[in-house]
């Protein structure tokens, strides 16, 4: 009867009481072995194909996506969540509305969503203000689920009579849409993403 490696791991091996075959002994060590290193993956939908029954995931499984180039973890909840950054993935835009700098994107790493770049309108006009107005929609795994988070972040500045202004209210929602707010009288003509960062968890 096999017997589990001194580490406490679970991978059996074979002794010599063991009757003689030779691939279940090597399928034994090997599969033990296998699932505890980090396993490669063309993308996340062959992983979900390949890791089943038998070779279901389990906690503390660690795998690499080749097409979402990202380490992913399997937690005590049995969810897959990212490891490593992974790469900018684009934003969503609203109608009338593109990027401005920076390749806007978001990412999400260990349960927060990050963001960069900045938006304005297509046109070029200044954005609208003293209205809460949507620009972009996230997608459903970048969404926070406990509730509406509000940020405040950098747009240009503007100066009317004496007062300068140079931020904007952003509402990242639960359905997906994010909406920004500028104040009355600002004259801006793009809102920054660069140092957004919110839990989807």
């Amino acid at each position: 009867m096999p017997k589990p490696d001194g580490y406490g791991q679970g991978i059996n091996y074979p002794v010599l009481s063991d009757a003689p075959n030779i691939e279940t002994a090597f399928q034994t060590v090997v599969n033990g072995t296998v699932a505890r290193t980090i396993l490669r993956f063309a993308n996340s939908n062959e992983r979900a194909a390949t890791l089943v029954g038998d070779y279901a995931p389990v906690p503390g499984m660690i795998t690499y996506l080749i097409a979402e180039d990202r380490y992913d973890r399997r937690d005590g909840d049995n969810v897959w969540r990212p490891l490593s950054p992974g790469p900018w993935t684009p934003l969503t835009y609203s109608s009338g509305y593109s990027a401005n700098a920076a390749n806007p994107g978001y990412r999400i790493v260990n349960g927060e969503v990050q963001l960069r770049g900045s938006v304005r309108r297509s046109n070029g006009a200044d954005l609208a203000t003293a209205t809460e107005t949507q620009f972009l929609t996230m997608p459903s795994n970048a969404r926070p689920i406990g509730g509406a988070v509000s940020l405040i972040v950098a747009s240009n500045v503007s100066t009317t009579s004496g007062v300068s202004r140079l931020s904007a209210r952003l509402t990242f929602n639960v359905n997906g849409s994010v909406t920004y707010w500028l104040g009355q009288n600002s004259h801006s003509a793009w809102v920054a993403l660069d140092g957004v960062r919110y839990s989807v968890e």
